[in-house]
């Protein structure tokens, strides 16, 4: 009868267990940028089981850049772009495309531009009819390059290279003459003297106060699963307050991002104060509504009410 008993409660126990992981819903993921802190978050939290916490189930894949997880999340490969240009979103939505924003990754610009430590260009004016790296066409970067070149009043050679791996590998073997990272990706380079900063983002000024990059989702998806989404960002939430409280998260992101925890936690302390990663936190689209008509990627500013229609919050149930 104990045996009986005993194999009755291990029955019922993987039972449970079973029934539990068929109650998990799944997303697809696509992240811009592999290594990159701000999209980090999905990975480190299902890990750390946050995202099952909420009953979710997360298949990552990776990208070159936003451009290419955009266009993921508009062919509905995937559900959730993480790291997606603002200006290139509102410029798809206005378009007809089947893509929502449902957060944001970054306020503020945190990539920096670089050059070999032997260049003889020491200021971005030095850059005028220079090859300036972005990752992809439609990305922040591209429009950072577009910004920095009005701030500084020069005509540089906008160049799109993919990763900041590809990119430092460019750079070094002399196909560029400016590269762009996004710390901590070729930022020991500059600290060991390889490589010499040009412009960190901070310096751009007309990007300061912007969620440059969002969370995207896939419109039709989202309809149909929209507590799904909320459950998601409930987990990012969490995963972000603990990569800020919990010490052994540096060592967490370290592992992922396969760099020493003090670079780690060197980037986090000199780039990412916490409230620019706040997924809740949109700020700046005036302005980045009127970058976008300048560069052709809105035919005119979104009204309120496409405004309203995609920029949405999921609603928990």
């Amino acid at each position: 009868m104990i045996r009986a008993g005993t194999l009755a409660i291990a029955m019922a126990t993987t039972m449970a267990v079973a029934t539990s992981a068929l109650a998990q819903d799944r997303l697809k993921v696509a992240v811009g940028q592999r290594g990159v802190y701000e999209n980090s978050v999905s990975e480190l939290g299902q890990d750390k089981g946050f995202f099952k916490k909420h009953g979710l189930q997360l298949e990552i894949l990776y990208t070159q850049g936003s451009g290419e997880t955009q266009q993921a999340v508009i062919s509905g490969s995937v559900d959730i772009g993480i790291g997606v240009g603002t200006h290139s979103v509102m410029g798809a939505f206005q378009k007809g495309a089947p893509i929502r924003a449902i957060g944001s990754t970054i306020t503020g610009a945190y990539e920096f531009w670089y050059v070999r430590a032997d260049s003889p260009i020491k200021t971005f004016k030095d850059a005028s009819d220079k090859t300036v790296a972005f990752s992809t066409t439609g990305s922040s970067t591209m429009m950072m390059v577009a910004a920095m070149q009005k701030q500084y009043g020069v005509k540089v050679k906008p160049t799109a290279t993919g990763s900041p791996t590809s990119t430092y590998t460019q750079l070094m073997s002399g196909q560029i003459d400016v590269g762009w990272s996004a710390p901590p990706l070729a930022y020991q380079a500059v600290m060991d003297g390889r490589t010499r900063l040009l412009v960190p983002g901070r310096d751009i000024e007309a990007f300061r106060n912007q969620s440059i990059r969002i969370i995207a989702a896939n419109a039709n998806d989202l309809t149909k699963r929209n507590d799904v989404y909320a459950r998601y960002l409930a987990a990012y939430r969490e995963t972000i307050d603990w990569m800020y409280s919990d010490p052994t998260s540096i060592d967490a992101y370290a592992k992922w991002a396969e760099v020493t925890p003090e670079l780690a936690r060197k980037v986090r302390a000199d780039f990412l104060p916490k409230e620019i990663v706040n997924p809740d936190r949109i700020d700046g689209l005036d302005a980045m509504m009127e970058d976008a008509v300048a560069y052709k990627l809105l035919t005119a500013p979104l009204t309120k009410e496409q405004l309203a229609v995609l920029f949405q919050r999921p609603v928990k149930k």
